[in-house]
Order: structure tokens, then C-alpha cells, then sequence
């Protein structure tokens, strides 16, 4: 173990030489070790009192956090579940408060979690590969894996809510949709191309309803973002609200009116009904 407060730095903790060869890299220069950003397994311990008076003891918790460094020097942390891989929501906390509360956990890390992490992201990658050749049954069989290990794994509830629908497994799609809907994860920056897909995929399958939730807790979490208020126009298109998807529509052209598709539909809309309402 590390002596207190010195930060064992990963770069790369996926590199291919692993934490113990970025170990090896950090003690053989350490200026070079002092350069690299946080990136790894620590933990965090609370002091408690149970009891009073002369009954009064003190018990120690200790918990486990996977933290990563971003460029502005923020550190967020996620905790370990009982699988020991990273899990649940994210927590930002300023890099000064994190080295002197957090104390790294190498041998755990790269005996115990590490493998765990990579074999998750392995799985998932297999997965994903096979829902895009069609494989079906297979992407689920592997998407459900994975999310034995990380129930909250987005890119997994993703992958297995989009394979649902590629089977016209509504119900199950929409169990799915209910577990993603209330993670805030799924609508991060990371999450894009799949957050698009899956929402364009509720609408396609007629789940509109679900997509004007879907789109509604997106821009609860986004806000400023045009294109999340034509989808949701769409959705609100399709399932006959008129006046809804109106909205939305001049919504998006108001953050931007060079939007040429909500212009063209917003055009549509008005030669369709007459523009007589």
C-alpha cells in the first residue's frame, strides 16, 4: 500500500500492459508520475459513533470508488457494487478535497476489479458486434450477462432495449425503457449515438408515448438542444397531437432556424391541415 495521500496515477488503465505496468512507468520517472491525471480505485472510510455514554464505540466503513480526473481537474468518482465494478451514478469532487480524503487501492484494483472491468467491456463489445450483424438472440443472451454484473450499465440497457424492438418484443422493450428513462447516464455526451437510436427506435415501433417521455427527460437533462425538440415533435406527430408537435417545431427553430428538416416539416404540418385551423 501506498503511504498516506500519495495518488498512484493510471493513465491508461486499460492499456494493454495494464496497472501494474503503469505502476512500474509512475515509479521509474516520477515527475512524469506527478503529470498524469487520476484515473483508478481508492477508497474513502467514514468514522462513526454507535452507542451512548459509556457505551459509545466507534466503527470505521470503508467504501470504494473508481475515480477519474477530467481536464478541468474535477475528479469524479462512481462507486463499487457488490460485483466490484464500477456502478451508479458519478459524483464530482474538486481535486484538492479528493487527495486529501481518497487513499488508492492498486493490489485490489489489479487483482479484483480491473479484470472485472475488462471482462465487462469485452462482453459488451461482443454484444453490440452481434446485434449489429442481426444475431439476435445471441446480443440478448450477452446484453443480459452483462447486466447481471451492472444493472444500471447503460450502453447494455441500451443494447438490449434496441434489441427487443428488432424482435418486436414490445413488452419487454418497454421494461427496458422504464430502467433507462431514470438514468441520468443515458443522456451524457458518451451516450449520443445510442441515446439517438433508441428514441428514433421507440417512435419507429410506435411506442409514443414512451418516446415523448424518453425526449422529455432528455430535455429535462439537456435543455438547450433543437434537435431533441423535433424528435419529440415527431413523436407528439405521430401520435396525432397536432398542437404539441407545433410546438416543439417552432421550439427548435427558435434555437435554430436554419434547422432545414423542422422547416420543411413545420411546412408539412400547415399544408396538411390547411392552414385553415
Amino acid at each position: 500500500m501506498s503511504e498516506p495521500n500519495k495518488v498512484v496515477r493510471d493513465e491508461q488503465p486499460f492499456a494493454a500492459d495494464g496497472p501494474e505496468g503503469q505502476a512500474k512507468k509512475a515509479q521509474a520517472d516520477p515527475a512524469e508520475h506527478m503529470r498524469q491525471k487520476i484515473k483508478g480505485l481508492f477508497s474513502s472510510q467514514v468514522v462513526e459513533k454507535i452507542g451512548t455514554g459509556t457505551t459509545t464505540r466507534k466503527t470505521i466503513s470503508k467504501m470504494y470508488w473508481y475515480a477519474e480526473e477530467r481536464d478541468d481537474g474535477v475528479v469524479e468518482i462512481q462507486p463499487l457494487n457488490t460485483q466490484h465494478v464500477p456502478s451508479g451514478p458519478k459524483t464530482e469532487v474538486p481535486k484538492a478535497d479528493f487527495l486529501d480524503k481518497y487513499q488508492p487501492e492498486l493490489e485490489f484494483y489489479t487483482k479484483i476489479v480491473y479484470p472485472k472491468m475488462q471482462e465487462l467491456s469485452r462482453t459488451i463489445k461482443r454484444a453490440e458486434e452481434q446485434r449489429e450483424r442481426g444475431a439476435l438472440y445471441s446480443a440478448e443472451f450477452e446484453f443480459g450477462n452483462v447486466l447481471k454484473v451492472d444493472v444500471e450499465n447503460v450502453r447494455a440497457n441500451f443494447g438490449l432495449g434496441l434489441t427487443y424492438m428488432s424482435k418486436g418484443e414490445s413488452a419487454k422493450a418497454n421494461d427496458i425503457f422504464g430502467r433507462v428513462v431514470h438514468l441520468d447516464a443515458a443522456f451524457s455526451a458518451e451516450h449520443k449515438h445510442l441515446f439517438n437510436e433508441f428514441g428514433i427506435s421507440l417512435r419507429k415501433t410506435g411506442m409514443h408515448d414512451q418516446a415523448i417521455e424518453y425526449y422529455t427527460r432528455a430535455l429535462e437533462m439537456t435543455q438547450n438542444d433543437e434537435n431533441l425538440h423535433y424528435n419529440v415533435a415527431r413523436a407528439y406527430f405521430e401520435k396525432g397531437d397536432i398542437p404539441k408537435a407545433e410546438y416543439h417545431l417552432e421550439k427548435c427553430l427558435g434555437m435554430n432556424k436554419n434547422h432545414e428538416e423542422a422547416r420543411k416539416f413545420q411546412e408539412f404540418i400547415k399544408n396538411k391541415m390547411g392552414g385553415g385551423r
